[in-house]
């Protein structure tokens, strides 16, 4: 039990006085980064999907690929 007690305060005190935090501001422009990284790359799967067709079997809509196809064929 005394092995747990000194692993946890020892957890304790290297997150309070050894771990390097970054600051609001950093935290901030990383939170910004990951944000419009993330939009891009849904934006660039919305788009493969539009044009490709997400489904092909869906007679809605079968992309924009399929009906450029389809004129030459």
């Amino acid at each position: 039990m005394e092995r747990i007690r000194l692993y946890i305060k020892e957890t304790i005190h290297e997150l309070l006085y050894k771990v390097s935090w970054p600051t609001w501001e950093e935290l901030q422009a990383s939170v910004m980064v990951v944000l419009i990284a993330t939009l891009i790359f849904s934006v660039a799967i919305f788009l493969f999907d539009f044009i490709f067709g997400a489904n092909p079997e869906n007679n809605l809509f079968k992309g924009v690929l399929y009906y450029i196809y389809s004129i030459f064929s």
